[in-house]
């Protein structure tokens, strides 16, 4: 499967994240042959927890699956939005070989804005970075669901 038909997945399962009042934000892990290991979306209003963003989720479920922190080689994850500062970080440490996201955060991301996690030295592992896969959808998502909120 292509980084598109990832980012559907993934935007499929932001879509739902949305439909339960959360912010529309999805995510999936798939390793080299394509095959999902797991999938996460948005729901720290749900959860009651403040780290329950799709990427923790996502990376939480593929830890269980896989019975390992570190998570096998040849990962890619899909985002339907830049990964915060939190989320890099967890990133980094799954030791995620890939990150494809969507839309961009400049007031929240974590990768190409902001804190620019994978930038500091201090950071021991960087996953090669695909941005923009679906990003006008991803950002008319979140831009659509914010408006109708206020």
């Amino acid at each position: 499967m292509s980084d598109v038909a990832h980012m559907q997945r993934a935007l499929d399962l932001a879509r739902a994240a949305a439909e339960a009042g959360e912010a529309p934000i999805g995510c999936v892990i798939v390793d080299g042959a394509g095959e999902v290991i797991a999938e996460g979306a948005n729901a720290p209003i749900t959860a009651a927890d403040p780290t329950a963003h799709a990427e923790i989720v996502a990376l939480r479920r593929a830890a269980l699956a896989l019975a390992n922190y570190r998570l096998k080689p040849g990962l890619t994850l899909y985002a339907t939005l830049e990964p915060c500062a939190m989320c890099a970080g967890a990133i980094s440490h799954a030791r995620i070989a890939r990150l494809v996201y969507g839309a961009s955060d400049a007031k929240g991301g974590g990768v190409a804005h902001g804190a620019r996690v994978f930038d500091h030295p201090t950071c021991h592992w960087k996953p090669a970075i695909t941005s923009g896969v679906c990003a006008d959808e991803s950002a008319t998502l979140l831009k659509d669901f914010f408006k109708a909120r206020r």
